[in-house]
């Protein structure tokens, strides 16, 4: 298959087409290269892909926001599927920049459903987030729960995005497939992740700031389960066959949690990150920031019973490999 990419110099979408090209896929990858941090990472994720698959990865620096420059960047290009997977990420910088966030993962999402129907696609998956959980009570978080309360601007696209979504599965037929991330980390992550925010301090002897007075709970979900998920769905479009998929639609529009299906503690996976690194950490515990929730925790019946997922990798042996690679790419 030939697999358009967006978002593919970010941290999963990297990861992604890597094993995309590994397996024989071709990969046409965009991405607008923007600033929300370090563009180096995102150049090095994009030399590793070069590096390891030259002429099976093609490359257009793009926002896919603007229409026209979308269109102009891909009218040469055959494509088969999707991954959407680029957005504007973070939930604490939507407060302080509603656009950006208006702009790719509104309009974006929107230009890339228009792209997916013109074009006849017969599959598109696309990046939602366990964000649009929001403001939830029960644990685990089920597609089939109700998520109408997002606490932040960022939950609130994606759960737009989902919505948009259905409308193109009824209108058009077209088939999509919705996943909802939970708290990915791994090799090649993101600097504004806690896992990086974190070791970066700890082996600095810099302080963490520890948010909630460090009762939190995350499902902390390593990069190579999360791409397995994303493969399984991207090679199982759903039928339009009228029968109630996950997450109650009855279109050809699917929606799955993708996480590692445990809810750990904060300071556990600190404790890991002390023995990982040498050091402890000197701890700056802060209350609970706006658009924050104080748990995740994924129910992945779902995509387990429909595709077999079924994640493989604890925090004890994800995050030492994270540091390990930190250390390595920084030269420590």
């Amino acid at each position: 298959m030939r697999i358009l990419v967006t978002g593919v110099a970010g941290f999963i979408g990297s990861t992604l087409s890597h094993r995309l090209l590994e397996r024989g896929d071709e990969v046409v990858g965009i991405d607008n290269l923007n600033d929300y941090y370090q563009v180096s990472l995102k150049q090095d994720r994009l030399g590793r892909l070069v590096a390891a698959h030259g002429g099976r990865f093609a490359f257009h620096q793009v926002d896919f926001a603007d229409l026209a420059a979308l269109n102009r960047a891909l009218e040469a290009e055959r494509i088969d599927r999707v991954v959407h997977l680029g957005a504007q990420a973070g939930v604490r910088y939507s407060i302080e920049n509603p656009h950006a966030y208006v702009q790719s993962n509104l309009v974006g999402h929107v230009n890339l459903l228009e792209l997916a129907r013109h074009r006849g696609l017969d599959h598109m998956v696309y990046a939602s987030s366990s964000s649009v959980y929001g403001g939830n009570t029960k644990l685990p978080f089920a597609v089939e729960d109700r998520c109408d309360h997002p606490v932040s601007l960022y939950a609130a696209t994606k759960k737009a995005d989902e919505l948009m979504s259905e409308t193109y599965a009824h209108l058009y037929r077209l088939p999509l497939t919705g996943l909802r991330f939970f708290t990915v980390y791994g090799p090649w992550g993101r600097p504004d992740m806690m896992m990086w925010i974190f070791t970066k301090a700890i082996l600095a002897g810099k302080p963490i700031p520890v948010f909630n007075n460090g009762e939190m709970f995350r499902d902390f979900t390593y990069i190579d389960d999360i791409v397995a998920g994303v493969i399984a769905c991207l090679d199982n479009p759903p039928p339009d066959d009228g029968q109630v998929k996950a997450g109650g639609s009855v279109k050809p529009h699917r929606l799955y949690n993708i996480g590692n299906n445990r809810s750990e503690h904060l300071m556990k996976v600190v404790g890991l990150l002390e023995e990982a690194c040498g050091r402890k950490a000197e701890i700056d515990f802060q209350p609970i920031q706006p658009g924050d929730v104080p748990a995740t925790y994924a129910d992945i019946t779902a995509i387990q019973s429909d595709l077999g997922y079924a994640p493989t990798t604890s925090i004890d042996v994800g995050v030492p490999n994270f540091v390990r690679w930190y250390k390595d790419y920084h030269g420590i």
